[in-house]
């Protein structure tokens, strides 16, 4: 029995969005190649198995032993007789992505004009007529970049359906992207498209109501749930619009965000996008405040002056009922966190919730349990339907828990069928 590389012991470590994958990793004669071993890495954690293929320049700059160590695959380094580059794309060896990274001006030329003289341009040339997807990091002088002929490639091989990710425009280079764009780049290409056409409300993050202008009543919500299910979403094709609070979680790239601080504004904001679009989904993960001041200060309150401060407070608006009334055609997704209750009282509570706001789903969660909701990386939630039926969804990283909501609300939208158990 073969035995496996040790470095493939992180496969999956981060996620399973590309469990099962095989990613060819193209390297060519880029200084940006020093970022390679750690860009394999990280496509690693996220589950793929990494396969580097290297031109005759990159080898001169970058050991192949080095990516060797980084990927437990041995890097394509010859046109030889083994023609190891095409068995990269055919049968059980066929890689269902080929990323090049970095991709210099000399080999986006080549491929543009059907060069085969370098493994890189083999295997992609052959990748191209088999049909396997293509994702090119560009990383070379500004000055090189914006030449003409260069220029005229990029937008020739995008026709031909090659993707591109941009390069950071920075101190007169087009630098290669984050490892970080890179990596969500090859996993939105390999995400299973089952939300095309769907247009999805997502809000997300905490919000504000003012005492005075400085002091806030708020909660300890980082917005990392609602920006999961976004970044699910748009992976999954829908066109997204988030509306989100005073979060710490960056949003993702390339969506409709509108950013607002209290729960009337983002209240305000829900039912005018409600209004003006026709959302096929809406799911309001943020974690509101449940109550406002009555009347709060137009000054700072002064603690020298104020030996007491006494607050009168009201309840804020419940956007998700507000949110069905206006668009009952709209399929509305809850969320309710509770503190320390038992799995019964968590989902008799949140069904309660469901029904006095008549919306479609709710999610549910106990904050009060280890490693569960606010600041954390992970959650556990139960998802509850209109008749009481519930499924559990037990603890693990919130992009795993907001794949498996999207799958569930698909099921109940009858855009997904039902997984066998």
């Amino acid at each position: 029995m073969e035995k496996s590389h040790p470095s493939k012991d992180i496969l999956g470590s981060r996620s399973s969005k590309l469990q099962g994958k095989k990613v060819a990793l193209c390297v060519t004669g880029s200084i940006a190649l020093t970022i390679t071993p750690k860009l394999a890495r990280e496509l690693m954690r996220m589950g793929a198995e990494v396969i580097p293929v290297m031109s005759p320049t990159a080898q001169k700059m970058l050991n192949p032993d080095v990516l060797e160590w980084a990927t437990g695959n041995k890097p394509i380094v010859e046109m030889d007789g083994k023609i190891d580059f095409l068995s990269l794309t055919e049968n059980s060896g066929k890689v269902d992505l080929v990323l090049v990274a970095p991709a210099t001006l000399n080999t986006i030329g080549k491929l543009a004009s059907g060069i085969n003289d370098t493994p890189v341009t083999a295997l992609v040339l052959a990748a191209y007529s088999s049909g396997i997807p293509i994702l090119i990091a560009p990383a070379m002088h500004k000055v090189l970049y914006d030449y003409p002929a260069n220029k005229d490639n990029i937008e020739k091989l995008r026709k031909l359906g090659f993707e591109f990710i941009e390069p950071k425009i920075e101190e007169g280079k087009a630098k290669i992207a984050d490892i970080e764009m890179i990596v969500e780049a090859v996993v939105r290409r390999l995400t299973i498209k089952d939300m095309v056409g769907l247009k999805v409300l997502i809000t997300a993050g905490p919000t504000y109501e003012y005492i005075d202008p400085i002091r806030v009543i708020t909660n300890k919500s980082s917005g990392r749930m609602g920006i999961a299910i976004a970044l699910e979403a748009i992976r999954r094709g829908a066109e997204v619009t988030l509306i989100y609070g005073p979060g710490t979680v960056k949003p993702p790239s390339n969506i409709k965000v509108l950013n607002v601080e209290t729960t009337s504004e983002m209240a305000d904001a829900v039912l005018s996008e409600l209004k003006l679009e026709n959302y096929h989904l809406f799911i309001s993960a943020a974690a509101v405040a449940d109550f406002t001041p009555t009347e709060p200060y137009n000054q700072k309150v002064s603690t020298d002056d104020t030996l007491m401060l006494d607050l009168k407070l009201k309840p804020t608006v419940k956007i998700v009922k507000e949110a069905k009334k206006i668009s009952p055609k709209t399929f509305v997704v809850g969320f309710k966190a509770e503190y320390k209750l038992s799995d019964e009282e968590l989902i008799e509570r949140a069904y309660m919730r469901l029904k006095s706001a008549n919306i479609d789903l709710i999610v549910a969660n106990d904050v009060g349990r280890e490693n569960v909701g606010f600041r954390y990386e992970t959650n556990e939630v139960f998802i509850i339907d209109k008749d009481k039926n519930f499924v559990k969804i037990p603890l693990a990283r919130k992009e795993e828990i907001a794949e498996k909501i999207l799958n569930i609300v698909l099921e109940k939208m009858g855009i997904r069928k039902k997984a066998k158990t």
